[in-house]
Parts: structure tokens; sequence; C-alpha cells
């Protein structure tokens, strides 16, 4: 197989993996009254474990570099607890008081976010093409919010909020690591990060019983969040990272929040007014926008 044609496609699997991963979450939400505290808690726990023992036989000579470098460590321990944390919490409460696909497109706002912190950072105004996505994403949220009504709010508010909390997640999740999975990889700093955030969710934000009795269903669910939307789609998106580059790769992993949509209408019966794939479309042209000018400059 072609190696650009197989990156290509390596990177739209984990994509819609990511996208699976939300639906499973609003599966879970709507039939088993599942908690996203205790949700968030099980898939940190579980997929930092995996990550772990999964590098333990691969690199286990870097493992553990990091945790003995005290800046390196500090950093790590933001990026988990300000990056990685709040975009993962904050987006299965945004799932949970809306659906996957309206969910997962509001925190794919993140992108534009840290094309404005590039521009405050750079002290320049934004380009043509920048203005323009900073523009589709002000038309898609109001359109997913309103309804395309000003003065109605069809969104709810406890959605609106945990989803645009879940882009500024995403954003702090993309600039706070550094140079750190350049130095020690992304599988042990995530790893990391979210076996860190999986005991700080149980010893200070989610008090309840982590022994909840589901059927059959509720666990494959969960392990549809765990083994496909979490640690396969990270895998697959990195290979594809190596096979074309970043940009693209994350050009075609901007089709995440459609293929959530998607989840949802076919395997949840999500209805999706025109106003809901008029939002859709604006935000995700507004990625595709940053995403192809990103690639243009490195080129």
């Amino acid at each position: 197989m072609n190696t650009n044609f197989k990156g290509v496609v390596i990177t739209i699997i984990g994509a819609c993996g990511w996208g699976f991963s939300g639906a499973c979450g609003q599966y879970l939400f709507e039939n088993y009254n599942v908690d996203a505290y205790w949700l968030t808690t099980v898939r940190m726990l579980s997929a930092g474990i995996i990550l772990l023992m999964f590098n333990l036989f691969n690199e286990r000579g870097e493992i553990l570099n990091i945790l003995k470098n005290k800046k390196d460590l500090f950093r790590l321990i933001l990026f988990a607890v300000f990056g990685l944390l709040p975009a993962q919490l904050f987006y299965l409460l945004a799932i949970s008081y809306s659906n996957a696909g309206t969910a997962t497109v509001l925190q794919y706002i993140g992108p534009v976010l840290i094309m404005i912190y590039v521009c405050c950072k750079d002290r320049r105004k934004p380009t043509k093409c920048e203005f323009l996505a900073l523009l589709c994403v002000v038309i898609g949220t109001i359109m997913l919010a309103t309804g395309g009504d000003l003065g109605n709010l069809v969104l709810s508010k406890k959605a609106l909020f945990y989803g645009l909390l879940s882009a500024v997640g995403f954003f702090l999740y993309s600039i706070l690591p550094g140079n750190l999975t350049e130095k020690y990889g992304s599988k042990i700093v995530v790893g990391y990060a979210m076996i860190f955030n999986g005991f700080i969710m149980k010893g200070f934000i989610y008090n309840g019983p982590m022994n909840l009795m589901l059927d059959v269903n509720g666990y494959l669910a969960i392990l549809g969040i765990v083994l496909i939307g979490t640690i396969g789609a990270f895998v697959l998106y990195l290979q594809g990272v190596l096979e074309i580059g970043p940009s693209k790769a994350s050009m075609i992993a901007s089709i995440e929040p459609v293929s959530a949509s998607l989840f949802a209408f076919l395997w949840l019966g999500t209805i999706f007014v025109k106003t809901d794939i008029i939002g859709i479309a604006f935000i995700t042209s507004a990625v595709l926008l940053v995403s192809a000018f990103n690639n243009k400059k490195r080129q």
C-alpha cells in the first residue's frame, strides 16, 4: 500500500475512533445513567495503566526518566491537571447534557483558540484565512446554541458551558506539554498524565462507588471508550503522523466532529436539525481553514 495513502487511512480511522468514543459516552449516559465523573475516572485509570504497561515492554529504559527530572515532572503535572483533565472531563460532561456530535464540535473550537494564542504571542494580526476561521467559529457556535434565533437558547446552558470549557482544555492540552512529547514520547507522557488524573479524580473529585453494575452492552461501551476511542485512536493517529506528517494528520483528524455526529445519528438516533448541521459545518470549516493555513506555512 502506498505510504501516503496508508497514512491517510490510518489517520481517518483514528479520528473516527475518537468520534466513536463520544458516541459510546452518549450511549452510557442515555441508557445507564452513568456519571460523567465516574466515566472520566475509569477512562483515565484504565487507559493510563494500559499505555504504561505497553511502554514497559517497548521503552523500559525511558519510562522512569521523566519522573527523575523535576522540571519535566512539574510540566507533566501542569499538562495533566490543566490540559488533559479538563479536555476529557468537560467533554464528557458536555455529551451528558447534549450529544456526542454537538459536544465534539464545541471542543473543536480549541484549534481556533490556539490560532488566537499564536497571534497574540507573535503580536500580529490574524491573516485573512485565520480571521475567516474565527468568523466561522462564531457563526457555528451561535447556530448550535440558538438554532438561528438569537433570542432563544436551544442548547442547554450547561452543555454550552462545558463544551466551551472542553475547547479551552483542548487548547491547554496542545500547548502545555512543550517539548515533553519529543523528549519522552507521547505514549509515556499521556500514560502518566492519565494515571495521575485518574487518582486525582478518585481522591478529590469523584467520591462515589467505582464498581457500578452494568450489563454486557454497558461494559462493551466502556471498552469501546478505553480501547478504541482512547488507546486505539491515539496510537493510530500517532502512526498517521509518522506516515504523512503532523500538518496533514491534524487536518484529516478534523473529521472527528463529523464522525461523532454520524455515530450519534446512525447508532443512537440523535436528530440534528438544519441549524445544527449548519453549525457543525461552520466549525468544521474553521478547523480545516486553520489546519490548511498551518500546513501551507510549513511547506
